[in-house]
């Protein structure tokens, strides 16, 4: 498939745009390629999900242990890019092994090849932050902590907006099929839920308020995926387990109404039609009747 210029950021970026980091991450995380949604009920659930997946990546627990930390925050993005790094390639790996019974890889070679770079993109991204901080941290040179700072900040406005896109996209996999972000999102929530409960780290919380939390959010964000789903299936015949070049057609945008009633056509008379009905004004023993009144005389007096 030819790639025309401007086709990831749909051509929305311009020199002033980088000005505001978040915009900038709304392009690039979001890109043109990735298809919309099919209804808003559907994008409002997706909302939904990012929320709980937030709760899930941030942890309510490290704010109840004592505030908010940026340097375990970043330690814990690192983590989670990896763990995604792992993670989404294998699940899409068992999805494609499970559609090759109505479809082929091959089908699906370029939005998986565009997932794959927006996954690579945004590890990326999360690790330059990562040096960054370092970087500035660790500097005992007041340009290089300015130069450096600034930059740092850009980079963390960027990321953070751009984890909010990409977990609501999850990496533009709604492109290979609509159904496999909420896929990902529950196997992600789950996976980053499980290693607490099995090695009993409950980060300091009781044994109650530590399930509550740590169970809450996978629980919740499952709930949300099943929901999403759900309502694709019934609405759009759009199945998990069936190959993307198996489904139905989506529906594309409504096209505009177009304008009621009949276009306006002046009349048109035909002087030579056929003969006049008997009662047509004209028809009768008064020839100009239904007509202005011709003169009266041969001057007109």
């Amino acid at each position: 498939m030819a790639r025309t210029r401007g086709s990831w950021t749909g051509g929305t970026l311009g020199v002033r745009t980088f000005l505001k980091p978040h915009h900038v991450a709304a392009a690039v995380f979001h890109p043109a390629w990735i298809p919309r949604s099919l209804d808003p009920s559907i994008e409002r659930l997706k909302r939904f999900r990012v929320i709980a997946g937030a709760v899930a990546s941030v942890g309510v627990y490290t704010v109840l242990e004592g505030g908010f930390d940026v340097t375990e925050l970043l330690e814990n993005a690192l983590t989670a890019s990896a763990v995604l790094l792992l993670l989404t390639p294998l699940t899409v790996g068992v999805m494609l092994f499970v559609w090759r019974r109505t479809g082929t890889v091959r089908q699906l070679r370029v939005p998986l090849f565009n997932s794959l770079k927006l996954l690579l993109l945004f590890i990326g991204c999360v690790v330059a932050v990562v040096l960054l901080v370092q970087t500035t941290n660790g500097s005992g040179n007041m340009l290089v902590i300015m130069g450096v700072g600034l930059t740092m900040m850009w980079m963390l406005v960027f990321v953070a907006y751009g984890a909010l896109r990409v977990s609501g996209n999850f990496f533009g996999t709604a492109a290979v099929h609509r159904c496999l972000p909420a896929l990902l999102a529950t196997v992600t929530s789950w996976l980053m839920a499980v290693p607490d409960l099995v090695t009993g780290d409950l980060h300091g919380l009781s044994l109650t308020m530590g399930i509550v939390f740590i169970l809450g959010a996978p629980v919740t964000v499952t709930a949300i995926a099943l929901a999403e789903t759900g309502r694709l299936k019934r609405h759009y015949g759009i199945r998990l387990g069936v190959h993307p070049a198996s489904l139905p057609p989506v529906p594309g945008p409504t096209p505009p109404m177009p304008p009621t009633g009949l276009p306006h056509v002046p009349p048109q008379g035909n002087p030579y039609g056929g003969p006049r009905p008997p009662y047509a004004p004209g028809a009768g023993g008064n020839p100009y009747a239904g007509h202005p009144q011709p003169p009266h005389g041969p001057y007109g007096g």
